[in-house]
């Protein structure tokens, strides 16, 4: 496959990083919604992209605030398309539209419903290879869970886009002072924090004040997302969720493709060595490429890590 480059009209981090947000159309797909209900009472809403039994399944993680319908998940799917795979796209809960039904939620460190999502899928199709693509904190929840699994995982390969490897890191690159990063950071805090919200109208027991006056992410999982989930706090949740010490035990064949100028995720933080040592893993990072980005084209945009992602899939089918 070709090198990456981005285009001289869509130079910098983040024109990468916004220009799929703002300006792609999503690839229309069939996609069928199903709602599994889950052993806690809860539900998860998967969108599938049906094709042969025995035709492989790609089964895709969003991220941060994302849903199934997020401009690179439809990418990836509508690869997995072209090569008559099925797909499988998965919304953490309470990111299908409709908020879940008890207080936890998701967070970067959650790996048990996509736990649930590979059982269901083993169970309803034995014999066709499974593969898993996972984005931004979708990407980290694939690394760590495969990690959890070692050489148990059911799965034939996997890739993850632009993960961020360490949280702590993560979270300070958009705590950071700078106009950027207020609009990341504002970003994801405005649908958090109504959601959390929401949520406390249910729930008695959440900082509403706390939750309000967060105007960082680590004051967000110091106030809710830490406590909720078990930890002691946000520093506890980052070090207890963050994928990067799970890479050396990834067993089966894994794709990390990360920009060294991604505004999310500080390249000190890249996993080198433990990629390195570990012959299961394929680490490519490129100098240019932004959060989820990797725009590249002379003149009409391509897509071009999820191109890489299926690429790379089907080259362990």
């Amino acid at each position: 496959m070709e090198s990456f480059d981005t285009p001289r009209w869509l130079r910098g981090a983040h024109a990468q990083t916004v220009f799929g947000t703002l300006l792609r159309p999503g690839p229309r797909l069939p996609l069928r919604r199903e709602r599994w209900e889950l052993p806690d009472g809860d539900f998860l809403d998967v969108d599938r992209l049906e094709g042969p039994a025995a035709a492989p399944l790609l089964v895709v993680l969003h991220g941060l605030e994302g849903s199934s319908s997020s401009h690179y998940v439809l990418g990836l799917l509508a690869q997995a398309r072209r090569r008559g795979w099925r797909g499988m796209a998965l919304n953490f809960r309470s990111c299908s539209g409709e908020s879940n039904r008890l207080l936890r939620s998701y967070h970067s460190g959650e790996t048990g419903d996509l736990g649930e999502a590979v059982r269901r899928a083993r169970a309803e199709s034995p014999s066709a290879p499974l593969l898993l693509a996972g984005c931004s904190l979708g990407g980290n929840v694939v690394v760590k869970w495969l990690g959890e699994q070692g050489a148990s995982a059911p799965v034939r390969a996997a890739a993850a886009l632009s993960v961020p490897f360490d949280l702590k890191e993560c979270a300070r690159a958009l705590d950071a002072p700078g106009a950027m990063s207020f609009v990341y950071r504002s970003r994801f805090l405005r649908t958090l924090k109504r959601k959390a919200l929401a949520k406390a109208r249910r729930f008695p027991g959440i900082d509403v004040a706390r939750v309000r006056s967060a105007r960082t992410l680590f004051e967000f999982d110091e106030a809710l997302t830490g406590p909720v989930h078990g930890f002691a706090g946000a520093e506890d949740y980052w070090a207890q969720s963050s994928s990067g010490p799970f890479v050396s035990r990834v067993r089966v064949p894994l794709l990390l493709l990360s920009a060294e100028d991604d505004p999310f995720i500080p390249a000190s933080c890249l996993p080198r060595q433990a990629a390195a040592a570990n012959p299961c893993v394929t680490l490519e990072t490129h100098p240019r490429g932004g959060h989820l980005g990797f725009v590249a084209g002379p003149y009409l945009p391509r897509f071009w890590a999820e191109s890489r992602v299926a690429e790379f899939l089907a080259a362990h089918l």
